[in-house]
């Protein structure tokens, strides 16, 4: 969004996310997360080398170096998309896209439509 459409926005309708303070405060907790899935994802990534280990037996280096990488940036991936989810619904995103959708395609059930 640009800073002239905020200007000319109501209030109602701008981005939680124009407000600088609660940017950072909403970063600040998505970094935190991924943090967090760093772990988890180094954790899934030596327990599936542990895993063939114990089920193949000795691993070469080269396999178990891949297998380590692509458990464990899958497994961030996979975070970094949910977190991305979940800070696009939290911080009022999806909501500010439904309300533009409206405007934008009025139905008959929104009484304020325009004929």
């Amino acid at each position: 969004m640009f800073a002239w459409d905020c200007k000319t926005m109501p209030q109602h309708d701008r981005d939680p996310l124009d407000d600088p303070t609660y940017a950072r405060f909403a970063w600040a907790r998505f970094r935190r997360l991924l943090w967090w899935m760093t772990g988890v994802a180094a954790l899934a990534a030596v327990a599936a080398v542990a895993l063939l280990w114990w089920l193949v037996g000795p691993l070469a280096i080269h396999m178990a170096i891949a297998t380590a990488l692509g458990v464990g940036l899958s497994v961030l991936m996979a975070a970094v998309l949910m977190g991305l989810i979940f800070l696009s619904s939290g911080t009022g995103h999806d909501d500010a896209v439904d309300r533009f959708a409206q405007r934008d395609h009025p139905t008959d059930e929104d009484p304020d439509a325009l004929p």
